[in-house]
């Protein structure tokens, strides 16, 4: 089991940045990619990031790209999502996910565990 805590939160003016953490445990060696996620109140879950432990590899989705960086700190095995020029579509909770297979990095499908999920809210 691979254990997953976001944190990094909260309430942001449109145009603003923030910065989510998430921290994994446990069975973290069996773990080869994280991605970020996040769901809007009646909307599905939707890709925003992903990375590899092991080369960096990056990949974004659409609605995020040029605005949200993703990186990790293997020591710390942690990863992170910088997120800038926030817009009031960006209010959502932000999930972090971790994978023991590179198959389906985009879709919630391909991720084994889940945190708990953290609320981003930008107001205009």
């Amino acid at each position: 089991q691979v254990q997953l805590v976001e944190s990094g939160g909260g309430l942001v003016q449109a145009g603003g940045s923030l910065r989510l953490s998430c921290a994994a445990s446990g069975r973290t060696f069996s773990s080869v990619a994280m991605g970020w996620f996040r769901q809007a109140p009646g909307k599905e879950r939707e890709f925003v990031a992903t990375i590899t432990w092991s080369t960096g590899y990056t990949y974004y989705g659409d609605s995020v790209k040029g605005r949200f960086t993703i990186s990790r700190d293997n020591a710390k095995n942690t990863v992170y999502l910088q997120m800038n020029s926030l817009h009031t579509e960006d209010t959502a909770v932000y999930y972090c996910a971790a994978t023991e297979t590179i198959i389906m990095l985009r879709t919630p499908r391909g991720y084994d565990y889940w945190g708990q999920g953290t609320q981003v809210t930008v107001s205009s």
